[in-house]
């Protein structure tokens, strides 16, 4: 596939700063839930089409976008829609049932908000908040193809009159083509780490579609080239990790993976079903009239519900501990802090586990018509397996076996 340079596309979505949507004088977390269900319903039903004909759901995105969806778990207080951590899993959940491509896409989006809720003095806090409660969505990613081990970034960033200029290249810029801003970090001179945030809009911002993965296709995960990019001082900060009580940053940005896991299998079931009444035909020697009946389908069925189920629990589970680290402090925050990361690696093992198995049970539902690649069924153990490959489950069951046995705490990567 050759890489495509994005600069434009439907207005709503790559026209972030052009006609803001007007911000909802109230709204809570279940009225954003009740809000987004039409808008659902349409991404799930033409996800399969979409993939096959590499379509972005530019304006459904920007329709949920519209609903504020990343202001769920922002206190009330603050400008947001309330609600717990739970809640926010859920929603996490149900866009990834409808399709996983759009909950991946807006994971920065949700990443972004989390730190707002979490974080009172982070910097440029109340601008962040203002731009989510915009409706604007963001990109941004540490990763790049030059690096070198441990995250090694090569991107520069250097002093020019009261500003700076940043040139590199970043890929997995999840959600890029769809963001309205983005983030990244650069080393400077003097081989400090800064973070930065810039329109997408930016002079020399590029954004291509390169994204070349087995599955998640439609996340718009691809490079994000940054060329001679002017950056003011106020769009720059200094990452400073060491000043938490519970270093473990990365526990949300898990969790999230594993919601999509759990959405995944989810769609697995809902697919299993449909098929099983609508499509399928008993096998010859079955003694069932229809599929419905047969025993082998119905115990197929209830493996990969079980399956679902199990993955969806997890993840409810682990945002309840998760949230049991906020407002902590000191060493109450560390030590609940290092339980609650170890509770997400372990979600994270049974996530990705169920959601491949209910994708690979979903075939044993009918014969060879279920693999007709115009149901494109083969797309849930596809994505499955590539947000699985984010980070490898064997170091999230090493890691929590070594808190078990020997009480050691789980790296601060954040990869767990």
């Amino acid at each position: 596939m050759s890489a495509e340079l994005v600069d434009t596309g439907p207005a709503a979505a790559t026209e972030p700063r052009a006609g803001r949507l007007p911000t909802p004088t109230r709204f809570t977390a279940e009225s954003i839930r009740t809000a987004i269900s039409p808008i659902l319903q349409r991404i799930g039903a033409c996800a399969g089409a979409r993939e096959r004909a590499r379509e972005y759901a530019f304006e459904d995105v920007r329709a949920l976008a519209g609903q504020r969806i990343t202001l769920v778990g922002i206190a009330a207080e603050d400008g947001g829609a309330g609600g717990s951590l739970r809640d926010l899993t859920e929603l996490v959940m149900a866009i990834a049932r409808a399709d996983s491509n759009v909950a991946q896409a807006l994971r920065s989006s949700f990443l972004v908000a989390n730190r707002v809720a979490t974080l009172r003095d982070l910097p440029n806090r109340a601008v962040t908040l203002q731009r989510l409660r915009n409706g604007d969505l963001f990109a941004g990613t540490a990763n790049e193809r030059t690096g070198g081990a441990s995250g090694t970034v090569n991107t520069t960033i250097r002093r020019v009159g009261d500003g700076y200029v940043i040139n590199g290249e970043k890929y997995y810029s999840t959600g890029g083509l769809y963001a309205s801003w983005f983030s990244g970090l650069a080393r400077d001179e003097n081989g400090t780490v800064l973070g930065f945030t810039v329109p997408v809009d930016r002079e020399g911002v590029q954004r291509l579609d390169d994204f070349d993965a087995v599955g998640q296709r439609l996340t718009a995960s691809g490079t994000t080239r940054l060329v001679n990019v002017r950056v003011d001082a106020d769009e720059v900060e200094v990452r400073d990790n060491t000043r938490f009580d519970s270093p473990w940053l990365g526990s949300f940005a898990q969790l999230y993976l594993a919601a999509v896991e759990a959405g995944i299998a989810a769609a697995a079931l809902d697919d299993a079903v449909w098929f099983a009444r609508e499509k399928a035909r008993p096998i010859k020697h079955s003694t069932a009239d229809k599929s419905v009946e047969d025993p082998y389908v119905r115990e197929t069925v209830g493996e990969i519900a079980a399956r679902a189920q199990a993955a969806r629990a997890a993840v409810l589970f682990a945002a309840e501990a998760l949230a049991g680290v906020r407002g902590l402090a000191g060493l109450q925050a560390r030590a609940v802090g290092a339980e609650a990361a170890v509770t997400v690696a372990q979600t994270g093992v049974i996530a990705v586990e169920s959601a491949l198995r209910a994708a690979e049970l979903l075939f044993d539902v009918g014969g060879g018509s279920i693999t007709n690649r115009d149901l494109g069924f083969d797309r849930h153990w596809r994505n499955a397996r590539t947000v699985a490959n984010h980070n490898p489950r064997q170091w999230k069951a090493a890691v929590a076996g070594a808190y078990h046995l020997t009480g050691e705490e789980p790296p601060t990567t954040g990869l767990f």
